[in-house]
């Protein structure tokens, strides 16, 4: 028996080394893949891939769940004018009916290299979770989009050699290295696949280049991309803080594990906001008005500080379930509330220590998300854990009943817990240790080139306290399996801070509401609605369980159109709410829904509430040291 199974075994090795060579799938022979963005404008990408191969069957890949996006989301849809030849002849390819993203074909004998052309059409408007990566003005290339590779292969071991066109005149930056340039292309050195996809490029007729880290090594550079030469106009001030905020990550963590860093940056309105984490650089996406309206950089401010963290929390140690060999091996998402809910506390924090977040604005800032959180009607059935489980599919959630949903809320609860975890560190060491600690230990270790190590639930735990011994198994399982009522906010009590409600607006909720064309009343009436304005005018984006508004009848995806007899607007509602307050008489909206329109009259006399943070008398102020700027203050630009 036991030589029946080494029998088998060779077998089957040798069946696996002979599908392996048909597939091409040889570590060290190179793709070869040339990028055409010179029809960027008319949001249309054009490749062509030259690949190593021998007689056989091949099935190539177009890649499906895409690093950063924790999701199923390659856009196969877009992919179009596929051809395949070999010898300058056209083969025939079959789609697998199963796997859409799967093609199959069969090499001739004798064939030693395959040619692929296709292209990529990038929508000019958002499609779901695709964003448009082109205007007429600017491009954002990521290389997921315009290739292939074999079946079963691992990123890590697949080489490819990519050049890119782009229009004449136009600049770029990215995160990998030049082999040569000319007038005509832009040849980049050979990397691994896992490497191209983890670099795109920015690239546009108006850019700009700015060191932030002068003289240092590793360098650091932001590329600004922008419909306009206006659009880069980014202040001194601003160039300062960024500077901060790359002295404050070396800080925090002590090593860096990337050769150079670069932040890409588009500005413009004809992209969705987003940002994107990668090894060695980012996707950032905002508005055109960025450096010309305080409002819009305000509601900007964490952009950067969070996809800058990924770089260590994310890319260098990554959860095991996101560690895949290839873009087609499904991910698990349980340990976001790590990933992505550590990196937006981070993201937060960093804001205060690099200067963008005052004092006062960091309260704001997390008063609002303990409020919102706090009144999540989705906590009584859905744990935070699910949340992160399910990323893949509240990522492109509607925003309609999100509150009963749930929607990514790994984020922003996260960093309540990851607060509450800081403080407890600080409490328990005397002042000795921090969270900061952990990061050092955890994610900093020591400098090195872009790698992986990836680690588990229990791998976090031991980290923890190897830091500051606490039953951190159980206090993480409670947060995380927890269904309320209610957020987890012992985080800011034991910073020093209680959440109080009162009728003055918060600073934070208007500094975004402003930009995106909200008005928020979900703390006194219940609803969260679109201004006229805004994409989606009028329309009821949510309605809290349980507020006046719902108990009236009043569900999202209506559209207000009248607030007591007149024309609604923000402050027409916001005025309605302050005279109703300790009075009898109810707060009448007209409502459409659909084709029909009804009154609602909302029982509701409490007058404006707004989320604010209040210190607790006799506690130490936590916060204010957790923010307190830990890097030497960097010289003002000079830009």
């Amino acid at each position: 028996m036991k030589r029946l199974w080494q029998r088998i075994a060779i077998v089957v090795a040798a069946w696996v080394f002979c599908a392996a060579v048909a597939l091409g799938q040889t570590a060290k022979s190179a793709a070869r893949l040339t990028v055409d963005l010179r029809d960027a404008a008319k949001h249309i990408f054009h490749a062509k891939l030259a690949m190593p191969v021998t007689a056989g069957p091949l099935t190539l890949v177009y890649p499906k769940w895409i690093p950063g996006e924790h999701a199923p989301i390659g856009p196969i849809v877009d992919l179009a004018g596929l051809f395949f030849r070999v010898d300058g002849k056209e083969m025939a390819w079959r789609r697998d009916e199963v796997d859409m993203y799967a093609i199959h074909l069969q090499i001739p004998a004798g064939a030693k290299e395959l040619e692929v052309s296709l292209d990529y059409l990038s929508p000019s408007t958002a499609t779901g979770r695709e964003n448009p990566s082109a205007t007429a003005q600017l491009a954002l290339l990521n290389w997921y989009t315009v290739l292939l590779y074999p079946e079963g292969a691992k990123s890590d071991d697949l080489t490819y050699a990519a050049s890119l066109k782009i229009p004449a005149g136009w600049k770029y930056g990215t995160a990998l290295e030049v082999a040569n340039e000319s007038s005509e292309e832009i040849a980049f050195r050979p990397v691994s696949l896992t490497m191209l996809v983890d670099s795109p490029v920015l690239m546009g007729a108006h850019m700009r280049t700015i060191d932030l880290s002068p003289g240092q090594t590793p360098q650091h550079h932001i590329h600004i991309a922008a419909e306009t030469e206006t659009g880069l106009e980014a202040s001194p001030e601003t160039v300062r803080q960024w500077r901060q905020l790359v002295a404050e990550a070396g800080a925090l963590f002590g090593a860096r594990h990337y050769r150079h860093y670069d932040f890409l940056l588009a500005v413009t309105d004809n992209m969705d906001i987003d940002g994107v984490e990668h090894h060695e650089s980012s996707d950032n996406r905002v508005p055109g008005r960025m450096f010309q309206d305080d409002s819009v950089a305000e509601s900007m401010t964490d952009l950067l500080p969070h996809e800058f963290t990924h770089s260590w929390n994310g890319k260098y140690r990554r959860p095991k379930g996101l560690a895949t060999p290839n873009y087609q091996e499904p991910m698990k998402g349980g340990l976001l509330w790590v990933y992505e809910g550590m990196t937006q506390y981070w993201g937060t924090i960093l804001s205060a220590r690099m200067g963008t977040f005052t004092p006062q604005r960091l309260r704001e800032n997390l008063a609002w998300v303990a409020a919102y959180l706090d009144k999540r009607g989705g906590r009584v059935w859905r744990d935070l854990e699910d949340t992160a489980i399910s990323s893949q599919t509240l990522y492109a959630s509607p925003q309609e009943y999100r509150s009963w949903r749930r929607e990514a809320d790994y984020y922003d609860e996260s960093t309540l817990i990851w607060l509450e975890a800081d403080t407890i560190i600080r409490k328990e060491s005397g002042g000795k240790k921090s969270l900061d600690d952990f990061c050092r230990s955890f994610e900093g270790g020591e400098n090195s080139a872009p790698k992986v190590v990836p680690y588990t639930f229990e791998d976090v735990v031991a980290g923890m306290n190897a830091v500051w011994p606490y039953d951190w198994k159980k206090f993480f399982t409670e947060r995380l399996e927890s269904h309320g009522p209610g957020a987890p906010l012992g985080g800011l009590e034991k910073s020093g801070w209680k959440l109080v409600y009162n009728d003055t607006p918060n600073d934070n909720r208007m500094a975004q509401e402003l930009p995106q064309h909200l008005t928020d009343v979900q703390f006194s009436l219940g609803i969260l609605v679109h201004e006229a304005s805004g994409e989606g005018g009028d329309e009821i984006i949510d309605v809290n369980p349980g507020s006046p508004a719902a108990e009236a009848g009043i569900a999202p995806g209506m559209k207000l159109v009248a607030v007591n007899g007149r024309r609604w607007n923000a402050e027409e509602l916001r005025a309605a709410i302050r005279r109703a307050k300790g009075g009898s008489e109810p707060i009448e909206l007209l409502v459409e829904n659909e084709d029909f329109f009804k009154t609602y009259k909302v029982d509701y006399h409490g007058g404006e509430r707004y989320p604010h943070l209040e210190r607790i008398e006799g506690k130490a102020d936590l916060l204010s040291e957790i923010a307190k700027m830990k890097a030497p203050a960097v010289a003002a630009a000079k830009e």
